[in-house]
């Protein structure tokens, strides 16, 4: 999820391992403007190849404490969102890219109340044509 205009960019991954997420990861960013991925953050656990995605990216990664969503409430919210498309305990390996897809662009294009009512996905095109890319920081 992009923090700024909270758009979802989702993945789908063949396998569960370091390597798919590291290919997926890079491949699906790699068309942002350079600066524009600034970090990464994920929950506690064991992350195979964060150095990697951290140098493929050239953003730093990073980790949240264990047993503290607060640090993530942007990332929180969105499970919330993506709880109405696949219920907690959903084998996503069972979904095809497609659909994924199809989730992830009805919720970008959802207004926001905490975007005064945009969605992200029209925030994201603004930010994406303005020459200022800190356009929407307060």
């Amino acid at each position: 999820m992009e923090r700024q205009t909270r758009l979802l960019i989702d993945l789908h991954l063949p396998c569960r391992d370091g390597e798919a997420l590291h290919d997926a990861l890079v491949r699906r960013l790699a068309g942002l403007p350079q600066g524009l991925v600034r970090s990464i953050t994920w929950d506690q656990g064991t992350m195979a190849r964060h150095l990697d995605i951290a140098k493929g990216l050239g953003a730093p990664v990073f980790f949240c404490d264990s047993h503290s969503p607060w640090q993530r409430g942007s990332n929180e919210n969105m499970k919330g969102l993506l709880r109405d498309y696949f219920p907690k305990g959903t084998d996503l390996a069972v979904h095809s890219p497609a659909h994924l897809l199809a989730a992830e662009n009805e919720i970008n294009r959802r207004p926001r109340n905490a975007l005064a009512d945009r969605t992200p996905a029209e925030l994201f095109e603004a930010l994406l044509a303005s020459q200022n890319q800190s356009m929407l920081r307060h």
